[in-house]
């Protein structure tokens, strides 16, 4: 059984103090970031330039999530940040496949993410050129909610589509996770954790990262 990877959202840092909150969560696998245009979710958050100043100040990889409408807009403006990810919603663009391979073609690994609500057979046609699949475990929008129970069997099923098809692909979820939640979502057959709130706000950040990381996949 192979160990969970992590990736932390910085959503709740202290956008004053970029290196100290690097510091405190530096056992995390990346840094990952959220983007929100108010539209396409009830949230605004930042854009490039603070995505860059982010990656300029870690030695950690960096993803971008980009939960905004008509990605295709933003896309050439985030191939310069320094990310060495890119996620985009199926929900957010009649292009899905397009802006896959615009991403593919700037060398940055592509991923794509699901609301709760959205089926799996929206990944049907472009599953194979995908790296990774974020699968939303909360609404999107704002941090600190709780998960919602019926994703795990979105997890498990998707977990059983890409090996059925024999797709190399890994699966994250995002949304309410902590030691307990962690530990389902792992076991239901998540490759990888983003977590926010949970490390963020925690008086020992490193330490709680640590204690996912310890998770294997498969299970508990």
């Amino acid at each position: 059984m192979k160990e969970v990877e992590v990736g932390v959202s910085v959503l709740d840092a202290d956008f004053t103090q970029m290196e100290k909150e690097l510091e405190k969560i530096k056992t995390a696998d990346w840094l990952h970031l959220d983007i929100m245009d108010g539209h396409f979710v009830p949230n605004l958050s930042f854009g490039p330039p603070v995505i860059t100043a982010w990656t300029g100040r870690t030695s950690l990889p960096s993803e971008a999530h980009l939960m905004v409408d008509d990605p295709e807009r933003f896309l050439p403006a985030f191939f310069q940040t320094g990310v060495s990810r890119i996620i985009i919603h199926a929900e957010s663009t009649a292009h899905l496949y397009r802006l896959v391979q615009m991403i593919k073609a700037e060398g940055i690994e592509p991923g794509v993410a699901l609301n709760p609500a959205t089926p799996l057979d929206f990944l049907d046609y472009v599953l194979p050129e995908l790296s990774l699949v974020l699968l939303m475990t909360v609404i999107p929008g704002y941090g600190g909610q709780s998960l919602i129970p019926g994703m795990l069997n979105k997890i498990t099923a998707l977990k059983r589509v890409l090996t059925q098809k024999g797709i190399e692909c890994r699966i994250g979820v995002d949304g309410g996770i902590n030691q307990e939640t962690a530990s389902l979502v792992t076991s239901a057959g998540a490759d990888f954790l983003i977590t926010g709130t949970y490390v963020m706000k925690s008086p020992v950040p490193a330490e709680q990262i640590l204690s996912l990381k310890k998770l294997k996949v498969g299970r508990a």
